[in-house]
């Protein structure tokens, strides 16, 4: 009998120890509210407006569902993992479809004194530190010039209103270091690694030449360094991404063409099939934090330049800064406020729109959260963005027409994270 109770409780240890060295959590976001958008297109003589009001999903934080465990290898080390997906819950389908429902799939070692390794689709190092430095907890309201995003409305970059895309979220294939944190310095790195190269062939056709195999890469790297000391937090980061495609098109005069596919694309719009356009797209970004203890105090800049690889004379340019203010009112209610100024400066002729673009950015934006519990949240957001005139010199000698415009857009809406 004794026999058999020292064997259950050895067993109870072991299992119990195991436990503790093993563990996975699911955590998420549901965020549904309602809300309206307005947007103001001037293409030359001509005025587009819309107005949209609707329920919307993922206003204040994008809705997700996520699984991460740790398991503790010994000796300081620990393996691992996070897999999350993006969620719809206001849509037909709840799990997205969207390009965005693999958020994160990674995998990786951590050594207590050394830092940690990382493989598989993650965020970027430059966001990474937007999202530490961000007055509005980059939300998906507009408002916001360094995570240029907007939810409820119908402002797209390619609707003429291009506040664009300011730095890219995240990307496949992606290996990250983040060192541990030494006198107040913590160093990051990253390195994309996607190449699909296949022997490259030609045909004769009475249109032309077609060329089709080569080379197809889509290759970037990133260093980021962070350094805290006391309520002072600042943050420097680089990313260059280049995207090296194959001969695949005949264009109609007979020559051949390249067609860019996948990332990078400038500020989130994929180049059109025509003669020569790889792409180097560099990203710059630094931000800061001063928590005064009754607010805290944000302040920003990013500049994003895409290039073409054989003549760096054809690009897009696009650069912000922004401060804002964030702070606990009450102890249940919080509040934060936004500003920034933008331009945008282009000279092309091969990439899509053509021309020699220039405008200047506005925004800013305004919301509150009224905390019901520590995972629980009410809150209303208004934000606006505009645009100049963008001076657009066709490269065709006929002209373009100056286009300007501005979108605001606003919800309340319910917020739990689990």
């Amino acid at each position: 009998m004794k026999k058999s109770l020292f064997a259950i409780a050895a067993v109870t240890a072991f299992a119990g120890a195991a436990q503790a060295q093993s563990s996975v959590t699911v955590y998420g976001v549901m965020d549904i509210g309602v809300g309206g958008a307005n947007s103001r297109i001037a293409d030359g003589k001509y005025v587009t407006k819309t107005t949209s009001t609707a329920a919307y999903d993922g206003g204040e934080s994008t809705n997700r569902l996520g699984f991460k465990g740790t398991e503790d290898l010994g000796g300081g080390a620990s393996a691992f993992f996070t897999v999350e997906i993006g969620l719809t819950p206001d849509a037909a389908q709840t799990i997205s479809t969207a390009t965005t429902q693999n958020r994160q799939s990674f995998v990786g070692l951590k050594k207590t004194g050394l830092g940690d390794i990382a493989l598989g689709t993650q965020y970027t190092t430059v966001y990474n530190a937007v999202a530490k430095t961000d007055a509005g907890n980059t939300n998906n309201f507009a408002g916001d010039l360094i995570y240029a995003k907007n939810t409820g409305g119908t402002y797209t970059p390619s609707n003429g209103n291009t506040t664009g895309d300011s730095f890219t979220v995240r990307a496949n294939q992606m290996i990250t270091l983040n060192s541990e944190t030494y006198a107040g310095f913590q160093a990051h790195a990253m390195a994309i690694l996607a190449n699909n190269n296949s022997t490259q062939s030609t045909t004769q056709t009475a249109a032309g030449t077609t060329v089709t195999g080569g080379i197809n890469n889509q290759n970037g790297w990133g260093l980021g360094l962070d350094y805290t000391w006391n309520k002072l937090f600042v943050t420097a980061n680089y990313m260059g991404l280049t995207a090296k495609n194959p001969y695949s098109n005949t264009n109609s005069n007979g020559q051949v063409g390249t067609q860019v596919v996948g990332t990078p694309a400038y500020f989130g719009v994929a180049q059109a099939a025509v003669n020569g356009t790889n792409v180097q797209d560099n990203q710059f970004y630094v931000g800061g934090t001063y928590d005064f203890g009754i607010l805290k105090a944000y302040a920003q800049y990013i500049t994003r330049k895409v290039s073409l690889e054989q003549n760096s004379g054809q690009y897009f340019k696009r650069s912000a800064e922004q401060i804002g203010v964030r702070s606990f009112i009450t102890p249940t209610i919080e509040a934060w406020v936004s500003g920034g100024l933008g331009r945008v400066t282009g000279n092309q002729t091969v990439l899509t729109p053509s021309g020699q673009p220039t405008a200047n950015l506005t925004a800013w934006q305004i919301g509150s959260n009224y905390w019901l519990s520590k995972r629980t949240n009410l809150y209303a957001i208004y934000g606006q963005a505009n645009t100049s005139n963008v001076a657009t010199v066709s490269t065709t000698g006929a002209g373009g027409n100056p286009v300007s415009g501005n979108v605001n857009n606003y919800g309340i809406g319910v917020r739990h994270t689990f």
